[in-house]
């Protein structure tokens, strides 16, 4: 039995798997876990030479069909997150890799320009991002998501922001531009309110109290703005759901959302060997409550099921959703975003970035 590593101070796993595309593995020398323990990897920021910044969904799971990631890879290290495996197909793990080695799309901001700008373009809500957090900390930095949101302020195009950060409270000033024209909405991701929870599931991401506070100052500032209780986790954070959602409402959150975690690939034993070492005790009823949502499995991957579930105890948690978004007030949809504002740049000088 492989013996469990253990923790790395603010990471959110272990260790590294092996990428499921290689077949040839390096396997390291046996060394001092007490002194490994105490190191932290560093997190490299590498660059992304993509030439093109729109990605395009044709799930029906989510709510949005283009979107910006600009950045991949996630240095907040949600153990849970269901984007680690797509690491691997740059080469990398999703385990430790994901959180410590981040590519950085220093050209998004011009490659959105030209994507706005062209002909074939036709305006409609864009998401920050569809896949990692447009918002972490290597954004406090190198400001690619502002940037980004300053071209689409200046085109006036509609869009939406899903993050675990309060720092999306320093672009109030952009984003109210477009909330005027009905362009601009924001969801705070709030997975539980214990802070010990969150400091051990989520290791870098704002902490729970942090994020009500940004939800209470978008609010106030005109800023359409709701709750993403994402991902629920059966056994472990579902019974704080009543919780969450009075206190985003309490903060001023207009409209919620819900999706039951999801363990793709690697991610399955990733979460695992995290309940083993934080929650032994309750590992067997969170991965078997899985299991009963996922046809026995950890993750099923069929559209139209993979983000609800099946089964009774995924109907009890969508039925209880519900019930307590009528008692809460909060609108189970998110804001109707308007295109109708959308125009081309009066001058080029309007885009900071130029």
């Amino acid at each position: 039995m492989r013996q469990l590593p253990l923790p790395r101070k603010g990471r959110g796993t272990f260790d590294n798997p092996p990428n499921r595309f290689e077949r040839l593995v390096y396997q390291a020398e046996p060394c001092d876990e007490a002194a490994e323990e105490r190191i932290s990897p560093y997190t490299r920021l590498l660059r992304d030479p993509t030439r093109t910044i729109l990605a395009r969904n044709q799930s029906p799971d989510v709510g949005f069909t283009v979107s910006i990631n600009p950045y991949r890879g996630c240095e907040h290290g949600c153990i849970y997150c269901y984007a680690r495996p797509t690491h691997e197909w740059l080469g990398f793990s999703a385990g430790l890799d994901f959180e410590t080695q981040i590519l950085v799309k220093e050209e998004a901001p011009r490659l959105l320009q030209a994507a706005l700008a062209s002909p074939s373009w036709r305006p409609q809500p864009i998401a920050l991002s569809g896949v990692t957090d447009p918002y972490q900390p290597a954004e406090r930095s190198l400001r690619l998501t502002r940037r980004c949101l300053e071209v689409i302020v200046a085109w006036r195009n509609p869009v939406a922001i899903v993050t675990k950060s309060a720092l999306v409270t320093r672009d109030i000033d952009l984003l109210t531009h477009l909330a005027r024209v009905q362009a601009a909405a924001v969801f705070l991701s709030l997975t539980t309110l214990d802070p010990r929870l969150a400091r051990l599931m989520e290791p870098r991401a704002s902490s729970p109290t942090r994020r009500l506070e940004a939800i209470q100052q978008l609010h106030q500032a005109g800023i359409p703005t709701g709750v993403m209780v994402a991902p629920l986790i059966p056994g472990l954070t579902d019974h704080e759901m009543p919780a969450i959602l009075r206190a985003a409402a309490r903060a001023g959150a207009r409209f919620a959302g819900h999706t039951i975690v999801r363990l793709p690939y690697g991610v399955g034993d990733l979460f695992s060997r995290w309940l083993a070492i934080h929650y032994p005790h309750r590992r067997n009823t969170v991965l078997n409550h899985l299991r009963a949502i996922r046809r026995g499995k950890l993750n099923d991957a069929r559209w139209y099921t993979r983000m609800r579930g099946e089964g009774v105890l995924a109907e009890s948690l969508h039925a209880l959703f519900a019930l307590l978004c009528r008692r809460t007030g909060l609108s189970p949809h998110g804001p109707q975003l308007s295109t109708a504002a959308f125009r081309p740049p009066a001058s080029m000088d309007q885009l900071p970035l130029f």
